[in-house]
């Protein structure tokens, strides 16, 4: 199963969970509108990669008890300190993972229905006479209509902050029913149990923020908000920060940025990436040359043997097959390194387990620029696009990866893939500013000020093993400054009911 989400204003963060199969292999395309400008001369191949793609795989368990079972066993003394380390921080990790997903949606009704309640009051505002007796049935019906969709939008938020918010307070209170007596142990408990506790009173905090403002929603609200001071009054209790720390809010966040990547370490797969055809490189290079010397080294023979004397012609006779030489030999190389390397993977990267620093898996990939007509049949019936998109630029990344689950940490047969795909290197080419737009409303002309947005697509491909692929289309939606919407227009294969997509 393939997330696509946000998690800042110009990213986007492509999820998967690998199975127990041994060979997979991902796909995404993007489609950017060829208004900016995008090529290989403005934007190279190998700059993307490496500004724009950001690949990380940890460790995945869906039997989301097994790090509490070990919790009690390294307690008995039946298991060391570095599995402890090991199963605390999965349960944290997936925790931290599960609540950042889990608070997105939230976030995005809540403010659905912020908007909505304010569209509606500004709404009934009093028109004049007339206008209010011709079109007061209308409204009615608008309003009543209206009013039941928010209606029901806001039971289903409610509904599902209680659960969001009973399932955070459970699952800390698990975790510290199983809080160590040995000091090796607690040190790494406390780092946990320090983080989660900010980390949980954070995000509901952004929630309350975001709630409407009224009646409707003061229970929950109040629920958050005892549950925060819950959090702040257990850390302080436990003295796990300083009163300095406490009260900056920047070394807070940067202690507690230090924190999640210490627990991140031990679950985090280590990388080693290497550029491939280096020394294929070599060798074009030097073949190149020689087939170009052949040729220069029988034109100054001809030269010799029709001017015998070394005269002013002889001379400029060789700087021309120099010349030449020269202009031809860039040529000669390129196209033989893009025949050499059309179609094979620019890039190994290998997996090793971060404590026992064992390889575990190995990664093929591949970045190019791509044209609409040689993608394959099912990547063109999915984007389908029109006359207006046909001079779209296409950005294509393939991984090919191979793990070997028999050298997983024990208990533990699945990865994680997390690829953050960085859109600042398009967002530079979109125009700055904004322009006007005028309507009529109400008799009277409406100046807006709007910002230029623009569209792209992208179309992600999924294989595991012999299974059938998974195929997804995104649109993508964004200015200059940040993604204004993400929106999943078609999914089929395994775990989607097969869709038709919808607009551009």
């Amino acid at each position: 199963m393939i997330s696509v989400e946000r998690p800042d204003s110009l990213s986007l963060r492509i999820s998967r969970v690998l199975q127990e199969e041994t060979s997979h292999q991902l796909d995404f395309y993007l489609f950017v509108p060829g208004e900016l400008g995008l090529g290989p001369r403005v934007l190279a191949e190998e700059t993307f990669y490496h500004a724009a793609i950001h690949v990380k795989r940890t460790y995945y368990s869906d039997r989301h008890r097994l790090p509490m079972v070990l919790s009690r066993l390294a307690e008995r003394g039946r298991l060391d300190s570095d599995q402890y380390r090991l199963g605390m921080s999965l349960y944290a990790y997936q925790y931290v993972e599960a609540l950042e997903r889990s608070n997105q949606p939230l976030l995005e009704a809540a403010r659905r229905v912020r908007r909505d309640e304010k569209a509606a009051a500004s709404k009934e505002t009093p028109s004049a006479g007339k206008e209010k007796v011709t079109s007061s049935k209308q409204n009615e019906a608008a309003s009543e209509q209206k009013g039941s969709t928010t209606e029901k939008e806001e039971t289903s938020l409610e509904a599902q902050l209680v659960e969001h918010a009973d399932l955070a307070a459970d699952i800390l209170k698990r975790l510290r029913r199983q809080q160590p007596t040995d000091e090796s142990l607690s040190r790494y408990y406390v780092t946990i149990d320090n983080y989660l506790s900010w980390f949980t009173e954070q995000k509901l905090l952004v929630l309350v923020a975001s709630l409407p403002r009224g009646a409707r929603f003061r229970d929950i609200r109040e629920r958050l908000l005892a549950i925060c001071a819950e959090e702040g009054a257990h850390r302080e209790a436990k003295e796990y920060n300083s009163e300095r720390v406490t009260l900056d809010p920047t070394r807070m966040s940067n202690k507690m940025r230090l924190l999640r990547r210490l627990i991140e370490y031990p679950v985090t797969l280590k990388q080693k990436t290497q550029e491939l055809g280096g020394g294929e490189q070599k060798v074009v290079k030097a073949l190149a040359t020689a087939v170009v010397m052949v040729f220069v080294s029988l034109g100054l023979l001809r030269v010799r043997d029709a001017l015998s004397d070394i005269t002013a012609l002889f001379v400029m006779a060789m700087a021309v097959i120099y010349a030449l030489r020269e202009l031809f030999k860039d040529d000669l190389r390129n196209t033989l390194w893009r025949l050499l390397r059309r179609g094979r993977p620019k890039w190994r990267r290998q997996y090793l387990d971060p404590t026992r620093n064992v390889p575990v898996g190995r990664q093929l990939e591949w970045f190019d620029y791509a044209r609409f007509l040689k993608l394959d049949e099912e990547i063109q019936r999915v984007r389908k696009r029109s006359v207006a998109q046909r001079e779209e630029v296409i950005l294509r990344y393939r991984s090919s990866s191979r793990m070997s689950p028999t050298r997983f940490l024990s208990g533990y047969e699945h990865t994680r893939e997390t690829l953050t795909l960085d859109l600042s290197l398009l967002a530079r080419l979109m125009e700055k500013g904004s322009h006007r737009v005028y309507r009529l409303e109400k008799g009277q002309v409406v100046r807006e000020d709007v910002e230029k947005r623009h569209l792209i697509n992208l179309v992600i491909r999924e294989v595991q093993g012999d299974q059938p692929p998974t195929l997804q289309r995104w649109k993508v939606v964004m200015s200059r400054s940040r993604i204004v919407d993400l929106e999943r227009v078609h999914a089929e294969g395994p775990g989607h009911e097969e869709a038709r997509p919808n607009g551009v």
